[in-house]
């Protein structure tokens, strides 16, 4: 398997964490995100995935995008190591909170969005961080309350599932833009507990071989 992503894509991220955990081999093909004008827009890459977006997963003849689409694709083909609940409600939860983090929070502080707030609008960096701060507090608002109720040492109890897969990511960026997270104990508790497995630490984005020091 070959996965194209970029070092501090936190879609990237969720991909590998899945394909660590998962104790998939696969290389990784690097994407830069910003060097000469988005290596996502260059015709190479966009043969392959169209939405000029990380990551893309090549697995034989399939090519697939959408990092939760990936995950679920892995979880049926390698399925030893389940990332969902057998129990329809309970795999229901799980993906409901996984949705709130991938689609609610995270693509709103994309790369894309935040080069249209600066280079088109345009906003300045102090009213970009502002935007961002706004809609990954709200998110973590609303995933703190979930943690309350089905918080284990994971989102979900005690095992691993997609859930984690995607908070761990989105906390590592609003670390990353200064958000401060002292008020999210339940969410700070997960993803110290998620950062000492071994498959996250070698997902992390310092760890991987496009990583910018």
């Amino acid at each position: 398997m070959k996965l194209y992503g970029y070092w501090r894509s936190s879609a990237a991220y969720r991909v590998r964490i899945a394909l660590h955990l998962k104790g998939l081999a696969f290389e990784s093909i690097a994407v830069h995100l910003v060097k000469d004008g988005g290596q996502q827009h260059q015709a190479a890459y966009t043969a392959l995935n169209p939405s000029h977006l990380v990551p893309t997963l090549v697995d034989g003849d399939l090519v697939l995008n959408q990092s939760l689409a990936i995950i679920e694709y892995l979880d049926d083909k390698y399925p030893d190591i389940a990332l969902y609940p057998q129990n329809a409600a309970e795999k229901a939860k799980v993906k409901a909170l996984a949705l709130d983090i991938a689609c609610e929070i995270h693509p709103l502080n994309n790369l894309r969005v935040q080069q249209y707030l600066v280079n088109t609008l345009p906003l300045p960096e102090s009213a970009k961080l502002t935007w961002s701060h706004h809609w990954m507090q709200q998110g973590f608002e609303a995933v703190e309350q979930q943690l309350a109720h089905s918080a284990g040492k994971y989102c979900f109890g005690d095992t691993i599932t997609m859930a984690d897969i995607c908070l761990v990511p989105q906390v590592y960026n609003a670390n990353r833009f200064k958000l401060d997270m002292t008020r999210f104990a339940n969410i700070r508790r997960v993803v110290d507990n998620c950062n000492q497995q071994p498959a996250f630490i070698a997902a992390l984005p310092e760890n991987q071989d496009d990583a910018e020091h």
